[in-house]
């Protein structure tokens, strides 16, 4: 991965005296909320955290599942475990689909003028219920042996990304039910033998959002990075740990 890692980037910085547009990742606004100093030297400095590990097991199951639904999305018609978990809707079918995917290239997109931060964000899917309502659905997957749910601390961070998606649509005009759902799949390693497949439990799980902060924090990511100075570390922040800990130890 260290091939990858450019830890001087010189591209893709926050100019405050820039007129263009800054495009900002659901993603970045989650890194600005965990940690403003590392937020900022990311895209202020060019210095970002170095990357993790790719989770291709992870990618294997969200790519099959993308299949699996749009199956459904094809035919019109509502996936088993929708059925299974009383949803009343069927996978959307829109043009946009794999523009709203493309977390990279595209998403779904909306220009804070206020800001003029252009914030992006790419779904894994979107159903649609018989009001008309959009859906925002998120695929997970891990392996634990207890049942899956959202009731972890960390988990803050899956919840604010359901809710940075319901807020860029909504402000694409689509209505959105404030209900969204992540499809978990949890690998089952409670078998005898491995026999050269992993099977998975998989829970719908509904989770009802509230995107009243991302304006509070699109505003704040700005205010961040048109600042002069550094700012101060997040509170748990691994990273300033790290660098703080390696001064320390090289003075």
């Amino acid at each position: 991965m260290s091939k990858y890692y450019n830890p001087n980037r010189t591209r893709n910085l926050y100019d405050p005296r820039a007129r263009e547009s800054f495009r900002l990742s659901r993603s970045k606004i989650d890194l600005y909320l965990n940690c403003p100093r590392c937020f900022y030297l990311d895209r202020r400095l060019g210095v970002a955290q170095p990357p993790g590990f790719p989770f291709s097991l992870n990618s294997a199951v969200d790519k099959l599942l993308k299949k699996e639904f749009d199956s459904h999305r094809a035919k019109g018609t509502a996936h088993p475990l929708m059925k299974a978990y009383g949803v009343d809707a069927i996978p959307l079918a829109h043009d946009k689909l794999e523009t709203w995917r493309d977390s990279l290239g595209g998403g779904i997109t909306y220009l804070h003028e206020p800001t003029n931060f252009f914030i992006t964000g790419g779904i894994d899917d979107v159903w649609v219920a018989p009001n008309g309502e959009l859906i925002i659905v998120d695929y997970k997957a891990t392996s634990k042996e207890s049942e899956v749910n959202l009731d972890a601390e960390w988990q803050i961070g899956y919840k604010r990304q359901m809710e940075i998606y319901q807020w860029l649509f909504r402000r694409n005009g689509y209505k959105v039910s404030p209900t969204g759902y992540f499809v978990y799949c949890n690998g089952n390693t409670d078998k005898a033998a491995f026999d050269a497949k992993l099977e998975f439990d998989i829970k719908v799980l509904p989770y009802t959002g509230d995107d009243s902060w991302v304006e509070t924090a699109i505003i704040g990511a700005h205010e961040c990075l048109a600042g002069d100075k550094v700012p101060e570390s997040g509170d748990d922040c691994d990273f300033c740990k790290y660098r703080e800990a390696a001064r320390n130890v090289e003075k």
